[in-house]
């Protein structure tokens, strides 16, 4: 993949070619079935100071959304414990 395209013509030859695949069988895969079929490990790319930069961008920290399933008064809380035993 380059400049966030597939290499379609490469792709169906590794596929047709060096799979044997017939096109139909080729067009009913998924892109992660093609490239298990091809022995391609599929992994993260590392977590590097600029990957974080962009994934924090991309989905960035709400702050004052509680967390799924979360108990809105705790969630919600300023200040933390102020000692008497009450949230």
């Amino acid at each position: 993949m380059t400049g966030g395209s597939l290499d379609w013509p490469g792709l169906m030859r590794a596929g047709m070619r060096g799979l044997g695949l017939r096109p139909a069988e080729f067009w009913a895969l998924t892109p992660a079935e093609l490239a298990l079929m091809l022995g391609v490990e599929a992994s993260n790319p590392p977590l590097t100071r600029a990957r974080l930069r962009e994934m924090a961008a991309r989905w960035p920290d709400r702050g004052t959304e509680p967390a799924p399933g979360a108990d809105r008064d705790t969630a919600t809380m300023e200040g933390g414990d102020d000692g008497s035993g009450r949230l």
